[in-house]
């Protein structure tokens, strides 16, 4: 274990002299046993710079991705936050650790078998309320939500998603347009909605859940 606490401070603090984050967001990511939520045959890489698969043609985006994506939300804890696509359930539990309150869809039921059983080793699994389905759809029963995070790639803004963004909160997302991924953080005033673009990114593609695929 110690090898793994060594590695993770040097990720800190690479993404700390990085500037990608700020220091609540760096503090959660000291905490977190990243190795923990990715195949044990990959551990020792958990903690570098590239992306890792998770299965199911998935990913765990690297700690630079997850750092300043995390940091765009602008989280106050006691906030309620809903993550679509949830993956191998890290980014969730970094979520839990900065104190929100996280709702979180995922497409793929074995992954998200794999995201409880972690949760549950690191005893979070009683503080995310998790669920497989279609992350356009949302979360309705559990909206507002103070802010979306979303972690593949739609062709455009999912309007049930902006449906169920609070007044004032923001919503960060990679969006395909067809001439590449960009990240872009969403605020909703009103029923109006503002863009900011935050610069090139690169997701695994959004799709829907169909009729028949297993629960």
């Amino acid at each position: 274990m110690s090898e793994f606490r060594v590695a993770r401070e040097r990720m800190v603090e690479r993404l700390r002299a990085a500037g990608l984050a700020g220091e609540a967001v760096l503090g959660a990511m000291a905490e977190l046993p990243r190795h923990r939520f990715v195949e044990p045959a990959l551990g020792r890489r958990a903690y570098g710079r590239d992306s890792l698969p998770i299965g199911h043609d998935q990913t765990l985006s690297h700690p630079e991705v997850v750092a300043f994506m995390t940091e765009s939300l602008r989280l106050a804890p006691g906030q309620r936050v809903l993550e679509v696509g949830t993956g191998s359930g890290y980014q969730a539990a970094l979520l839990c650790l900065l104190g929100a309150e996280v709702w979180t869809v995922e497409r793929i039921a074995p992954l998200l078998d794999g995201a409880r059983a972690a949760w549950t080793e690191l005893r979070l699994a009683d503080r995310i309320r998790a669920r497989v389905g279609d992350g356009h759809a949302g979360w309705p029963e559990g909206a507002p939500f103070d802010r979306i995070l979303v972690t593949a790639a739609p062709r455009e803004l999912p309007p049930h998603l902006l449906a169920q963004l609070a007044h004032g909160g923001f919503l960060v997302l990679p969006l395909d347009g067809g001439g590449g991924q960009r990240l872009v953080r969403v605020r909703r005033e009103g029923e109006r909605a503002f863009r900011e673009d935050l610069g090139a990114c690169s997701f695994v593609p959004m799709r829907a859940r169909t009729v028949g695929e297993s629960p």
